[in-house]
């Protein structure tokens, strides 16, 4: 009598090993393109109620910065200064949260270093 291995199991280990291999390489280029996608978007945000807003791309440029006349004051630079980092760095915050939730649904929640 013959022994009868599970289905998908009659090629041996090298069949289980080509297809993981597969997966990665699909889930690299989804990746990929994923990070080129990121890249092309824009994030945008707004601090002091509305009187800095600044907006940038996923290579994390400045496209555009908007500041209302009423915060310029040269007695009072620091605040400018404040806003202007405040409104960047949420911009930045705002495309990391966006670039980890896009790629949590590609690799499946798997946390791979280096990316975004």
């Amino acid at each position: 009598m013959k022994a009868r291995l599970p289905q998908g199991m009659g090629k041996g280990p090298s069949n289980n090993v080509n297809q993981m291999l597969r997966q990665a390489q699909k889930m690299q280029e989804e990746i990929t393109a994923l990070q080129q996608d990121l890249e092309q978007r824009e994030f945008s945000a707004s601090v002091g109620g509305g009187a800095v807003e600044i907006k940038i791309n996923g290579k994390r440029n400045v496209l555009d910065l908007k500041i209302k006349p009423e915060v310029v004051d040269p007695e009072d630079i620091e605040t400018l200064q404040d806003l202007v980092m405040s409104a960047f760095n949420e911009a930045i915050r705002v495309l990391d949260e966006e670039s980890e939730a896009e790629m949590q649904k590609v690799t499946g929640g798997v946390s791979i270093p280096g990316l975004y």
